[in-house]
């Protein structure tokens, strides 16, 4: 795959990255919870939270308050997943996937 051909296809590709990205932060922050202190001043941790923090805000909106942290986060990986694979049957259904 060229360079030429992935920016031409960026459409699937950005979205696609960003939605993995969170994705990816978000299951460190959910296993860096288990062992360090939500308070931490740890640089990663703070990494983790401010990046995934948007993500965890729009699912606690959806989520009973009575769920601990660690439930909302798994509940936003889950999400993150179904928007990885809307948008691959999304473009799918519509043709657009990259080939090759």
């Amino acid at each position: 795959m060229t360079t030429g051909t992935i920016l031409s296809q960026w459409y699937f590709h950005l979205p696609n990255f960003i939605l993995a990205a969170l994705f990816y932060t978000l299951l460190g922050r959910v296993l860096l919870g288990m062992v360090i202190d939500a308070n931490s001043s740890n640089f990663i941790w703070r990494f983790f939270c401010r990046l995934t923090d948007p993500v965890v805000g729009l699912v606690a909106a959806v989520t009973p308050r009575a769920a601990a942290p660690v439930v909302v986060w798994l509940f936003a990986l889950v999400w993150l997943f179904a928007a990885r694979v809307a948008l691959y049957f999304a473009l799918a259904t519509s043709n657009l996937l990259p080939t090759g």
